[in-house]
């Protein structure tokens, strides 16, 4: 089973790119955040065209989550329990060959003295309260997705310049703790231990060209689904050339 997350940054200008990475990579599922569309404007004829089942949880010019499967999903969930009507569509989870599957884009945060900060460390909580309830240790679990979160200093071009900001703060840390403190390994570093390795490059400043990246789109599993998992790796040549989202997708291969 293969499965791959990929902040695409707006899928309409990406869906070629899309489209060209699910006939080279062959995922059972995709799991993609920041569609930026509403769901009746997703382009779901180009997938279903060619045999892809889709579900998506959508909202105009930011945010938007979606997956894209080979089996269509059951138990589908769409956004955290208490979200209002009006709340920003973050989260979509369903279920593939008997694996729950949680695909998420966490709140960026703006700065560390902004509400926007405090709605990331906020939407976080209840999403470790999500999962605490609705799921054990013992589940065929893989959360994933751009979680806004460099995990430690291997993980960031230049720990010392980043810390204390938004995507290496200390609450933020605190945070992931907490979600894997839930029975949740990080797949990527159950792999490689090795630094270096970044899944954003900012668009401003050759970030790409320079290598200043960050690894914040993470693959978080349970026990079960680690001992079951063969690979996890970042498909950074998808970061190059022109039209590129500023994400590359991270591929997990299981039994």
């Amino acid at each position: 089973m293969r499965i791959a997350t990929w902040n695409v940054n707006s899928v309409r200008p990406r869906l070629d790119r899309v489209l060209a990475f699910l006939e080279r990579q062959q995922p059972d599922v995709l799991c993609l955040q920041e569609i930026k569309v509403l769901d009746a404007d997703f382009p779901r004829d180009r997938f279903e065209a060619l045999g892809w089942h889709v579900e998506t949880f959508g909202q105009p010019t930011y945010n938007g989550v979606a997956f894209i499967s080979r089996e269509q999903a059951s138990d589908v969930v769409r956004g955290l329990p208490d979200d209002g009507d009006d709340a920003q569509r973050r989260l979509i989870a369903g279920t593939f060959f008997g694996v729950r599957v949680v695909n998420i884009y966490v709140p960026n945060g703006q700065s560390p003295e902004s509400d926007k900060f405090v709605y990331k460390l906020d939407w976080l909580e209840r999403l470790e309260q999500m999962l605490a309830g609705a799921h054990g240790p013992g589940d065929d679990l893989v959360l994933l997705g751009d979680f806004n979160i460099a995990p430690d200093d291997r993980d960031v071009h230049d720990p010392d310049a980043w810390r204390g900001h938004v995507h290496f703060h200390p609450k933020e840390h605190e945070a992931l703790a907490k979600l894997q403190a839930l029975g949740l390994a990080d797949l990527f570093r159950w792999h490689e231990r090795a630094g270096g390795h970044y899944s954003w490059w900012d668009y401003r400043g050759q970030g790409y060209e320079c290598d200043a990246g960050l690894r914040i789109d993470l693959v978080l599993v349970t026990e079960s689904m680690a001992e079951r998992s063969e690979a996890c790796f970042i498909e950074r040549a998808e970061r190059a050339g022109e039209g590129a989202s500023d994400h590359a997708p991270v591929i997990a291969d299981f039994d």
